[in-house]
């Protein structure tokens, strides 16, 4: 009888004749608490917060409850490693060897994965366990609470990076002066004279603090807190680190969960080594993966991201053949696929339309015209899914300056969930912190934290 082991194989060499060019993967059954730990905390191994408990309840509860079920996790890499759960059934684990393998020749294709592994290393669980390792080090010798608090601010700021810049970054240039001339000859004459006074030195120049917007946070923070020691900017490097290398898993999850359902629906098809029974045990599998979440005839509110990319695949590879398919896996993310990709007929065909839901529990749909349809699919994605915060200044006296770009991301903030990351960071800021903003309704505010610490933050209108 073939194992899981000998499907794999078989689909690997399947996969080779179908021009398939994958980074090399290294598959491992695990139980379902070391899975659902992993989707909790991103990686086998990373360091400790009290926020990836309140995860863990959540998702054990989501899971208990039916509402999801993971089958695999993938880290890309060179190998990619993934991880299936051990409860599955072998067809459902024959369906993800294969989704696995799509996933792995869309992570050596796509330029944007390309750029990030370059820059952030394919060996994340490595890198994560070693960075806990050095955490827990950090908390013998500071203890909980201090380690806890530069880690609350860190993993607050954690998808605020500028993903233009490069994870190593050089620092702000010098803004120096140009030395003065050498005095020519009437001039030394003229400073020889009786009862002329030696020249006034130059004033100092304060070079601006940053020299333009920055919304790295993360990087700055590490960069100029004024009293940030060694092991505190460590914390905020790996944090920093890690977002990088998830960057984009977060930009390329519909074309990259669509790229990996096509080809497990096209191996499977083409796979005459399987049994019958358990092909179409897989194909059933297959079927629950790709449909939109609500059942038939009724709405579903949130985007299946594997309906819509497996959809918007079949599309593209029938109309204009699997080579311009390559081609747009190799230079899109996000929010190309979509806006390029994504046409009335389909949009249609799916039943895609904009919704706006309510404070007070009211939903209702706003438009189904295909403009607005791009934008609220691709709204989320948007900076990493976070307000677009930049450092504007840092003052005389060392506080720190924070504006809101509420223009180009179209949202106001929840006052109350922005207090309290202020609060965060002006605990390792340890200045006060100051944010420009807008609430809900596009009324301008203005968030102080004056006192780090025992910070007590105002809002009021700008």
């Amino acid at each position: 009888m073939s194992t899981l082991e000998d499907y794999i194989a078989n689909f690997e060499q399947l996969a080779d004749g179908l021009g398939l060019e994958y980074y090399p993967v290294d598959f491992e059954l695990v139980p379902q608490n070391f899975m659902l730990e992993i989707a909790v905390y991103g990686v086998p191994v990373r360091m400790h917060h009290w926020s990836f408990g309140l995860r863990y309840i959540h998702q054990l509860l989501h899971q208990n409850m039916g509402h999801s079920r993971i089958f695999e996790v993938m880290f890309p890499g060179d190998p990619c490693r993934a991880y299936m759960m051990n409860q599955n059934s072998l067809a459902e684990n024959t369906l993800v060897a294969a989704h696995v393998i799509g996933h792995a020749d869309f992570v050596r294709r796509n330029a944007l994965f390309e750029r990030f592994l370059n820059m952030a290393g394919g060996r994340i669980l490595e890198q994560s366990a070693a960075r806990a390792h050095r955490l827990e080090l950090a908390l013998a010798r500071h203890g909980q609470q201090e380690v806890e608090a530069v880690l609350d601010a860190a993993l607050a700021l954690e998808p605020h990076i500028d993903i233009q810049k490069d994870l190593y970054r050089a620092p702000y240039p010098e803004a120096g002066q140009r030395p003065p001339a050498a005095p020519g000859p009437f001039q030394q004459r003229y400073q020889i004279l009786p009862g002329e006074a030696p020249p006034a030195a130059p004033a100092t120049h304060h070079p601006d603090l940053p020299p333009y917007p920055e919304y790295d946070l993360l990087w700055f923070i590490a960069r100029h807190a004024p009293a940030l020691q060694a092991w505190e900017r460590d914390i905020f490097l790996a944090v920093r680190e890690e977002s990088f290398y998830f960057y984009p898993v977060h930009a390329c999850q519909i074309m990259n969960e669509g790229w990996a359902s096509y080809w497990h629906a096209r191996l499977l098809r083409e796979a005459d080594f399987l049994p019958h029974a358990l092909y179409l045990q897989a194909v059933k599998a297959h079927s629950d993966v790709v449909r939109p979440y609500a059942g038939e005839h009724q709405l579903a509110l949130a985007v299946n991201p594997y309906h819509l990319g497996y959809s918007m695949w079949e599309r593209i590879i029938e109309q204009q053949g699997i080579d311009a398919a390559r081609r747009i896996c190799g230079e899109e993310d996000d929010f190309g696929f979509i806006r390029n990709y994504l046409d009335a007929d389909l949009a249609a065909e799916l039943g895609l339309f904009s919704y706006q839901a309510r404070k007070d529990g009211e939903t209702r749909m706003l438009s189904r015209g295909l403009h607005d349809i791009k934008e609220a699919i691709l709204a989320p994605k948007y900076n990493y899914g976070a307000p677009r915060i930049a450092v504007e200044r840092v003052q005389e006296d060392r506080s720190l300056i924070l504006r809101h770009d509420h223009a180009s991301d179209g949202r106001g903030l929840d006052l109350a969930a922005a207090e309290q990351v202020l609060n965060y960071v002006a605990r390792v800021w340890r200045k006060p912190v100051t944010l420009h903003t807008v609430d809900f309704r596009g009324l301008p505010r203005l968030l102080t934290v004056n006192a780090p610490g025992t910070a007590h933050t105002t809002a009021k209108p700008a």
